[in-house]
């Protein structure tokens, strides 16, 4: 039986039939708020563990940082055995979390009206790259896809006439993943309730449009097309990066106040005099300039000086960091965003911890990614399949172990 989970979850029961990244990042931050997540991966296993290299004794890196705290199933859906075993799996669940194009489901004989008949409660979460109406419901999609559509690869760059540029981490992918997880935590909060279940319907495009709040705020308002602006803010000045004699610090003087704070501590009180920096319009209007002016400044002593005086100037500032300076930061280690795991075959793993902290029902993060098919045997059994049953479904394939 699946141990005891801590977390404000506990108790919840999750089917996740979710590959590479949407579905799986919305399964993981569940399962660390304490829901019994069981991972169904096809018999090849999730494309993600052949995202290699790297790999850590040859387990794929990418697969383990996105399903710990995950129990795994293998089942064959496309054999009756594999299907139906889902089925009774389901009937008993909470949630349902799926990213499969529009109508693979229902193919299956699986869709949202068939499953609620036979299970009222049932959360179902459907992840898409556009979501499941309208004129592109019907379509695939892939983070690059959402990004570029989404308005964010417009805005972001060095600045206008560039080539356009797809922000670093696969946002839209792991937006949707949060959004997913967010509209399960709200509907299950509805059926405890009520005892009623209901489809939570998002998608990467939707997720990619959500970062564009400013951009959107200012198209919305002005019908003009944002731009690129490097790291600088396209509603305050100056808060963005600027080059110091060994690396780059982010100042945030996002308000008057700071901007006046700003200029006492770097020495140069004649900026407060300039009247094309008296105000934030000001200061915007006069960017490119002001940013000269900055970095001319900054130039001249390492980050970690400049560091020190801004901080105890009380000016929000802070260094551009590499993900590797990350992992070893005094904030991220206190934070516990950097956890070590044990699994099976690889031994002790690190992974990232969980971003959401609670006072009286702690996360935790205490398994870590599963062997392919690792709890076939385990998961099957709790549905109330016999051992004969069990070894007939792995003799025809519909299911396997590790």
């Amino acid at each position: 039986m699946a141990a005891a989970r801590s977390g404000p979850l506990s108790g919840c029961r999750v089917i996740e039939l979710a590959h590479i990244m949407a579905g799986p990042a919305a399964g993981m931050l569940l399962a660390d708020m304490g829901a019994d997540v069981i991972k169904v991966e096809k018999v090849s296993g999730d494309d993600t563990r052949r995202m290699v290299p790297p790999t850590v004794g040859g387990e794929s890196a990418a697969f383990m940082m996105m399903n710990r705290n995950k129990r795994g199933i293998v089942l064959d859906l496309k054999q009756p055995e594999g299907k139906e075993a889902l089925r009774r799996l389901l009937r008993d669940a909470d949630v349902v979390i799926e990213n499969y194009r529009k109508g693979t489901m229902e193919r299956l004989g699986l869709g949202y009206e068939t499953l609620r008949r036979e299970n009222p409660g049932l959360i179902y979460c459907a992840l898409s790259g556009f979501g499941r109406s309208g004129p592109y419901a019907e379509r695939g999609g892939f983070d690059l896809i959402a990004q570029g559509m989404s308005g964010l690869m417009s805005v972001t760059g060095e600045g206008p006439g560039r080539p356009p540029v797809k922000v670093g981490p696969p946002v839209s992918d792991i937006t949707a993943g949060v959004l997913g997880a967010m509209g399960i935590a709200a509907a299950y909060a509805h059926k405890l309730k009520t005892g009623e279940g209901q489809m939570v319907d998002t998608s990467l495009f939707e997720a990619g449009i959500t970062q564009t709040f400013w951009q959107s705020a200012i198209a919305l308002a002005t019908g003009e097309t944002p731009e690129p602006l490097g790291s600088a803010h396209p509603l305050n000045a100056p808060y963005q990066a600027f080059e110091t004699a060994d690396g780059w610090i982010n100042i945030g003087a996002a308000n008057q106040a700071n901007w006046e704070r700003l200029a006492k501590l770097i020495e140069a009180p004649e900026l407060l005099e300039d009247h094309r920096f008296q105000d934030n319009a000001g200061r915007m209007q006069h960017r490119l300039h002001l940013e000269t002016i900055l970095n001319a400044i900054f130039r001249q002593r390492r980050t970690a000086d400049w560091l020190d005086i801004l901080e105890a100037g009380g000016l929000p500032a802070g260094p551009v960091l590499t993900v590797n300076e990350m992992h070893r930061d005094p904030q991220t280690l206190a934070r516990g965003m950097i956890v070590e795991t044990e699994h099976a075959t690889v031994g002790r793993t690190k992974a990232l911890g969980s971003p959401v902290k609670f006072s009286a029902t702690p996360t935790a993060v205490t398994m870590p990614a599963p062997l392919l098919g690792q709890h076939s045997r385990e998961v099957l059994a709790e549905a109330g399949f016999s051992d004969a049953e069990i070894a007939g479904m792995i003799d025809c394939g519909a299911t396997r172990l590790p």
